[in-house]
């Protein structure tokens, strides 16, 4: 076939509407991204419906020998392009990702079964219209399926006894890179240092995160950080639990709001000294059902950091004490 030839030509006007079509979608990114419109980037408009649309302006306009296939590659260089823009939303499109390949398939796969056959199924469209606008509107006006109130949780047992624990909850710690593959992978704000001291009501503590990189030219790494002050604290010489309330948090406000942390521990009996951290927070992402478990998960592997994290600390310092006392 030439050129000229219609089908050639057919094929050209189909790879000009694909380029349009990817290209106003990283028109929106960036405007989104700069403006910060409505906060639209957190909800389910942004996850499921921009992937939803994008699939039916391929099936409906394109009209690609695999209609699946082509919305999933546009899909693919849509986040290539998008991810530069995004910034620190990179970690919740990386997060998303699976999410916004599913529903570009699904939606995909349905309308060519509706639009490619000549039987009547109007009644499919009617039951999964409806369906898809409810999905897409959590977080427009508040609106969520299930609950936004989280908790995250982490322990471990460890080789020291409760003195020990409460002497290294009592002041800063040192961070290390976290363990758990997901924090790795995913490319979170890490701790880096910590300030301030004590466990009694009214102690406070100020942890630096790593800088947050701005959109915008000549513009420099923003700090991040989070306040933290003991609200509760109960300690005796076989464990203790105290309540810290985040007073500030500009390290993860864009993917939840982190209330407090409580941290408790034990003497176990099986030996040494039973650690637990809890964080409490408020999903402000959208759809719920797939953010909800997501960012659970994620709280979890951070309270199991914490665990970690001072759980070596006390074990440092049940290491010194006994070299003291062997000199």
């Amino acid at each position: 076939m030439s050129p000229t030839e219609p089908g050639a030509a057919g094929e050209r006007g189909a790879r000009l509407l694909l380029a349009a079509l990817v290209t106003a979608l990283f028109v929106f990114l960036l405007w989104l991204r700069v403006t910060g419109f409505g906060a639209l980037d957190q909800t389910a408009l942004f996850y499921v419906g921009l992937p939803a649309l994008l699939a039916v302006l391929v099936v409906l306009f394109a009209r690609p020998r695999s209609a699946v296939g082509i919305a999933l590659a546009v899909l693919t260089v849509a986040l290539l392009l998008a991810g530069p823009l995004l910034g620190e939303g990179m970690v919740c499109l990386v997060i998303a990702a699976p999410l916004l390949y599913g529903v570009t398939a699904l939606v995909a796969w349905f309308l060519v079964r509706v639009t490619g056959s000549g039987d009547d199924r109007s009644s499919h469209v009617l039951v999964v219209l409806p369906l898809l606008v409810l999905l897409t509107a959590e977080g427009i006006g508040g609106f969520s399926l299930l609950p936004r109130e989280g908790r995250g949780e982490g322990g471990r047992v460890v080789a020291a006894g409760p003195e020990h624990v409460a002497a290294a909850l009592a002041e800063p710690p040192e961070y290390d890179e976290p363990e758990a593959l997901f924090l790795r992978s995913v490319p979170f704000p890490t701790p880096v240092e910590a300030a301030g001291e004590g466990l009694e009501p009214g102690d406070t503590r100020h942890v630096t995160f790593t800088d947050r990189r701005v959109l915008r030219p000549c513009a420099e790494p923003e700090p991040r950080h989070m306040e933290l002050e003991v609200a509760e604290s109960h300690t005796h010489a076989y464990g203790g639990r105290v309540v810290f309330t985040v007073t500030d948090d500009t390290a993860f406000d864009r993917w939840m709001r982190m209330h407090g942390a409580e941290v408790v521990w034990e003497r176990s009996a099986t030996g040494g000294t039973r650690l637990d951290w809890t964080l409490e927070y408020e999903r402000t992402f959208e759809p719920s059902w797939y953010f909800g478990p997501v960012q659970a998960y994620a709280a979890d592997r951070a309270a199991a950091y914490l665990a970690d994290t001072f759980a070596e600390a006390a074990l440092g310092r049940a290491a010194l004490e006994q070299a003291q006392g062997e000199r």
